[in-house]
């Protein structure tokens, strides 16, 4: 597919698929493989909301990965998985092979009783085995619903529960670092209840002891050698769901976002190729966990409908040391490198020493997700990292859009530190003031919404479509509203401000405050908390969390202890407080609403400018928590 090749044609495609959005996306689909054409390429509303793509077209988005490409490509490496040891085995996948143990897994979970239409979860680690699962999943029609590895017993079955899922494909374990994560021990303290759950199947990885349900658990390793390699993919409507992803939302329950087939492939393969401006041959890394939407769409699905070389990483930045990243860099000569600005400010403050080793000259383009990229680690990237010679698209998007929505070119648009910059073609943002007002003209702060559909759009939240309704459409209506604040300056670029409700945005990870709050308060001696995000010089965001005790107890470094224990038996390391302070009340209004504003401010020591705290039903409680902040 051709993609854009100068900022002029950038501003060309931009008008056309502005002027007219049918008639793009359609150019953008005629190179798929379809088993038929779609009757119609878009039908929507937002105050349903209901959103088609390709309405009729039929296809299966694994023979746009894997079939497609054999003929032409399928010598060349899939994937390229580099292990969590340096010195352990590196593993180098075909298309040709990649498509082989996609149609055996296939067949696999077709003989544990799959079926199109069932939803399957994937909770296992970063090995192609992941990838394997993902793609075995579409290829015949199942849902997959991927948990991150890092997540507790408790998140796992809420969303086991949640998609109401059949089978769970696992492992024993896997590697982060010098650590062993048990994997298949957390599933079976998820399955206790999860009655939904019929089969479970476990890949032998780390080789630690686990216990097998008879009768329920199946090895991957014994159930594999029992298939053929010929698995026909499914035929799918082009909004036949293709996955669920959880995301934490600002009430306590994970929204289980849902993307469909043929809007979701397009979209990706559009942007991965445009954005990144990636050439045939190129190694795409993307640090990302398949857990999170960055994983799916820019280490799965976009490389492979590329036809790329996309690498899997099972370790960390930091082992055996800091120059890990650097190590894989020159070891794979990876063109393209795709990660987060949490990762490269903890690896900035490890100093220089780690990256001078290394010469990374196989990099061409540099890239950065999860949040907006400060300045001072946008320069420390670009000198040290790219030498100055890498152009840095700092993306833009959700877990809800699918792809990336406003990012630079690589390489063509002009960039700015800090800033998202511009739109990609198809997408169409508005700035709104808080009743809703479209912001006209440069130099403006609004909350961020768009006004159009894209191929990628979230169709619902499992099972609750009117809280897919209520979360992204009705609060500004006719528009999809994003949650985050954004400036458009003199040049309209847009800059990501933040959110803009109960969320909070920790190394790149989407975390709502009262999914924390419902963890801290498993623990017997706390009566209610209240958690706030605050600066964080790594992370973006670390969480503060305020904790009222039951009764009085001396023993406070104890206490913290027990909370950030409890925190991470229910929802996972990710979510651990990084400063707690006990206090005797929370500022509530006089109808028990908890004044986040007044904690937030406190979190962030900017004691002078709470505002007026008359309006409390207990105003003195503030006095007495700016006494103890930490």
């Amino acid at each position: 597919m051709k993609r854009i090749t100068s900022f002029e044609q950038y501003e060309k495609e931009y008008k056309q698929s502005v002027e007219n959005p049918e008639a793009f996306w359609a150019e953008q689909a005629e190179q798929f493989t379809w088993h038929k054409k779609w009757d119609k390429v878009l039908e929507w509303n937002f105050d349903e909301p209901a959103i088609k793509w390709f309405s009729g077209g039929k296809l299966n988005i694994t023979e746009n990965c894997l079939d497609r490409h054999l003929e032409k490509r399928g010598d060349q490496i899939a994937i390229i998985a580099e292990p969590n040891d340096p010195n352990g085995k590196v593993r180098k996948i075909s298309y040709k092979e990649l498509h082989t143990e996609v149609c055996r897994f296939a067949n696999v979970l077709k003989n544990n009783g799959a079926k199109k239409g069932d939803r399957i979860c994937i909770y296992m680690p970063m090995v192609p085995e992941l990838a394997i699962a993902v793609l075995a999943c579409a290829r015949i029609g199942a849902i997959h619903s991927v948990v991150f590895g890092g997540f507790s017993f408790k998140s796992l079955s809420d969303r086991i529960h949640d998609a109401d899922c059949n089978i769970v494909i696992t492992a024993d374990g896997g590697f982060r670092g010098a650590k062993d994560i048990s994997l298949k021990s957390t599933v079976d303290e998820a399955l206790e209840t999860c009655p939904s759950v019929k089969k479970v199947i476990v890949l032998k990885h780390s080789k630690i002891e686990v216990t097998m349900k008879d009768g329920r658990d199946v090895w991957w390793n014994e159930e594999i050698k029992n298939v053929s390699n010929n698995c026909p993919a499914e035929i799918m409507d082009a909004e036949d769901m293709l996955f669920i992803l959880y995301t934490s939302g600002s009430t306590g329950k994970p929204k289980g976002v849902v993307h469909t087939t043929a809007g979701y492939m397009i979209f990706v393969d559009y942007t991965f190729r445009n954005v990144f401006q990636y050439n045939d041959g190129d190694v795409f890394w993307c640090t990302a966990d398949v857990g999170w939407i960055t994983g799916h769409s820019y280490l799965i699905y976009g490389p492979l409908l590329a036809g790329a070389t996309t690498l899997m990483f099972e370790g960390i930045p930091t082992y055996p040391d800091a120059g890990r990243f650097w190590n894989v860099i020159d070891k794979h000569k990876v063109n393209i490198f795709y990660t987060a600005p949490t990762a490269i400010r903890s690896l900035e403050a490890m100093g220089l020493d780690f990256v001078k080793p290394y010469k990374l000259d196989s990099l061409r383009v540099l890239g950065s997700v999860g949040e907006p990229i400060n300045e001072e680690a946008w320069n420390w990237y670009n000198e040290n990292i790219g030498k100055k010679k890498c152009p840095i698209v700092d993306t833009y998007w959700q877990t809800e859009t699918g792809g990336i929505m406003i990012s630079a070119l690589a390489g063509i648009t002009k960039t700015k530190p800090g800033f998202a910059t511009l739109p990609l073609p198809g997408i169409q943002p508005v700035l709104v003031d808080e009743k809703g007002n479209e912001l006209q003209g440069n130099g403006v702060d609004g909350r961020l919404c768009f006004k159009f559909p894209w191929p990628g759009i979230i169709r619902t939240t499992y099972g609750d479509h009117k809280r897919c309704k209520e979360t992204y459409f009705d609060i500004y209506k006719g528009y999809y509203f994003t949650g985050d604040g954004s400036r458009r300056d003199e040049d309209g670029y847009y800059r990501i401000t933040g959110r803009v409700d109960d969320v909070i945005k920790v190394s790149g990870h989407l975390l709502g405050t009262a999914e924390i709050e419902n963890a801290i308060n498993e623990h017997p001696d706390i009566v209610e908390s209240a958690v706030v995000g605050f600066p964080h010089d790594i992370k973006g965001w670390g969480i503060y969390a305020f904790v009222i005790c039951d009764h009085q107890r001396t023993d406070t470094d104890s206490l913290k202890k027990e909370i950030i224990q409890t925190v991470t038996k229910f929802m996972g390391p990710i979510a651990k407080p990084d400063k707690i302070q006990i206090v005797k009340g929370l500022p509530k209004t006089r109808s028990g609403k908890i004044m986040r504003r007044i904690l937030r401010k406190i979190a962030e020591n900017d004691l002078a400018n709470l505002g007026d705290t008359s309006t409390l039903l207990d105003p003195s409680v503030v006095d007495e928590i700016k006494e103890g902040v930490l």
